[in-house]
């Protein structure tokens, strides 16, 4: 079943990777990715999110065995510590392997699209299951920014996901979905799904966010012509989580935990006290 609680999750990151957008290398090492993770928990990360392939536009796939090769002992290592770990895949056999390490969620940005094996193999497992919309590969899902309206269109297309995943016997309460910011999305498209994440909530189940470090943020803050690098966009990244944070988004997926736990907990702290009371 999904981890939840009355407030919004940090899901934490840990690329295993050597070409990831923001921290390609940082953490290639398993030993380094391993220690990493464990610094973000005691930090305050809720779940670590871990991946051995690279999204980001324009890249090539990774080798399924490499990307096992990558991420299986963090896995292992990360479960056997009793850490709630995802594996960020779009692979079922990859999936299936690190769900028999100990990992309990498949954060798949394919949505089920770019393996059929996936949805049924999930099912199999009882883990829960993140659904991302998602059109395309890296390498061509530039292209694939096309919408008649981007809201509408991401909340069809993520509707129809939901009744596959279900269909193939994902339970209800194994499903959080994410409108997939950055993928085959431009900067204004992704404005526009976080201004209206009220539609995605209104699917019925919890809402994952992953912003952190993204190139519209880069954009945003630009000087003139020139991007701000990934790694100076964590405080408009935490400006976003507390904003998240307000409205019970489930999770936020970040490169860091304890800034955003930080604000997490300051926009509980400010909630009215008849809200806390009911609650508690």
């Amino acid at each position: 079943m999904i981890p939840s609680q009355d407030r919004t999750m940090v899901m934490s990151i840990v690329n295993v990777t050597p070409d990831s957008f923001s921290d390609g290398g940082d953490w290639y090492d398993y030993e380094r990715a391993i220690h990493h993770a464990e610094s973000l928990v005691a930090e305050g990360a809720d779940l670590i999110d871990v991946g051995g392939e690279s999204t980001r536009p324009g890249i090539t796939r990774t080798e399924p065995a490499e990307e096992l090769r990558r991420i299986l002992p963090v896995v292992r290592a990360l479960a056997t510590a009793g850490v709630t770990v995802s594996v960020d895949t779009m692979r079922a056999e990859v999936a299936e392997a690190t769900l028999q390490a100990g990992a309990k969620i498949i954060n798949d940005v394919s949505g089920g699209l770019a393996d059929p094996r996936m949805l049924p193999l999930v099912a199999d497992h009882d883990a829960g299951y993140i659904s991302m919309h998602w059109r395309a590969h890296s390498v061509t899902m530039d292209a694939a920014a096309r919408y008649r309206d981007v809201v509408a269109d991401v909340r069809d297309e993520m509707s129809a996901r939901i009744e596959a995943a279900l269909a193939a016997g994902v339970r209800e309460e194994n499903l959080v979905i994410d409108p997939g910011l950055g993928f085959a999305k431009t900067g204004a498209h992704n404005w526009d799904l976080l201004r209206h994440l009220d539609i995605f909530a209104a699917l019925g189940f919890p809402v994952l966010i992953g912003a952190s470090r993204k190139q519209f943020l880069g954009r945003l803050l630009a000087d003139e012509d020139r991007l701000r690098p990934p790694r100076q966009r964590d405080v408009a990244t935490v400006a976003l989580t507390t904003l998240l944070a307000v409205r019970r988004i489930w999770a936020v997926r970040t490169h860091t935990a304890r800034p955003h736990r930080d604000a997490i907990a300051v926009v509980e702290a400010m909630r009215p006290e008849s809200e806390v009371a009911d609650r508690g």
